[in-house]
């Protein structure tokens, strides 16, 4: 009996060699495409996100330049440099000098004359300052710093010399008698040895405060601040400080006041034995009432008055003379009779009535 036992079919070659290839292909084509969708994908997500940092990001309009926005003006002009310190402490001796402050004035000058010794501007303020005052000899020694420095020193240079050879006129010495209240700290004096080199004191502030009155034409205190120097040798009873009070007549003349003049030492020693200055109040008061005086009767009248404490000026005799109006003061400070601080307001007073550099005439 025949078994038939059954045998696997020899497979054909080229069957198994195409199926292969169409299964290559179809691989191939399904990782293309799913490479393709993928990169799509990716590309989508990246437009996002460039249009939500579009929506996010600040209008142009923030991001204008600063010179863009200063109405076609150059940089420089919306911005201008800053000034050094020796030009700035220049800037404000010169306005402090044309509000009348010349204590302030002069210290602002010296320290820039401190930080840049060879600057010719402010030696040349310094001495226009010190002209100001009266005070020849000093201006003349800055006149003649600038003169040293020769041709280097510019217009200033010429200034200089100009001044050295002509001199400066001198306008006519204050009447006899200009005087309304002189203080001395004390009237015992003692002697100490010598001021040292400069100002000793100086004026630190001055307040003016006008007082209602419904009886007077005019009533108002200044408030006086004298500061020592740190550190100097000094005796109080020494110090003299002359106070001014002006009015205009028939809005023309300028002359030394005929009101009621009081002052009061607002600190109870005035000896300024600690750093803080030590304050006068000097109070000017023009009644409805009163009359004028003249020339003669305030001559006669002007006196220096010492207090220990609180006082009030001498009065003086009155006669018309013409409508007067309140006008300014004139603030002088001495130590062992030599000037150390001057302020006027208005500043046209110290062209008027020069002070001296000397503590007995006024």
């Amino acid at each position: 009996m025949r078994i038939l036992v059954s045998r696997p079919t020899q497979s054909d070659p080229s069957f198994i060699v195409g199926l292969g290839l169409i299964v290559i292909v179809a691989a191939a084509e399904i990782f293309g495409a799913t490479f393709y969708y993928i990169g799509r994908m990716r590309a989508a997500r990246g437009s996002a996100q460039v249009l939500v940092g579009t929506a996010l990001r600040p209008p142009a309009a923030s991001a204008t330049p600063a010179s863009a926005t200063t109405k076609g003006l150059p940089t420089s002009a919306a911005s201008p440099p800053a000034l050094s310190i020796t030009d700035r402490l220049l800037q404000e001796g010169i306005a402090l000098r044309d509000r009348g402050d010349m204590t302030n004035a002069l210290a602002r000058l010296h320290e820039a004359s401190e930080r840049d010794p060879p600057n010719a501007m402010v030696l040349e303020e310094i001495a226009k300052t010190y002209e100001s005052m009266q005070l020849f000899d000093r201006s003349n020694e800055m006149w003649r710093k600038l003169q040293e420095m020769g041709p280097a020193a510019g217009a200033a240079y010429e200034l200089a010399d100009r001044r050295l050879k002509l001199g400066v006129s001198t306008p006519a010495t204050a009447e006899a008698g200009m005087v309304s209240a002189s203080l001395d700290a004390s009237s015992t004096h003692r002697d100490v040895g010598g001021i040292a080199e400069g100002p000793i004191l100086s004026i630190s502030e001055v307040k003016t405060t006008e007082e209602p009155n419904p009886d007077a034409e005019t009533s108002l205190t200044l408030q006086i601040g004298i500061r020592k120097e740190p550190n100097a040798a000094f005796d109080h009873t020494k110090v003299k400080i002359q106070v001014f009070f002006y009015d205009t007549v028939e809005d023309k003349d300028v002359k030394l006041t005929d009101a009621d003049v009081n002052y009061e030492w607002l600190t109870s020693k005035h000896d300024w034995t600690d750093t803080n200055p030590e304050k006068l109040s000097v109070s000017y008061l023009r009644p409805k009432t009163k009359g004028g005086s003249s020339e003669a009767a305030l001559s006669a009248a002007a006196a220096s008055v010492r207090p220990p404490g609180k006082g009030r000026a001498a009065k003086i005799s009155s006669s018309a003379e013409g409508a007067r109006r309140y006008l300014g003061y004139r603030i002088l400070v001495y130590y062992d009779d030599k000037l150390q601080a001057v302020q006027a307001e208005p500043a046209r007073l110290l062209q008027l009535f020069p002070p001296s550099e000397s503590g007995s005439s006024p």
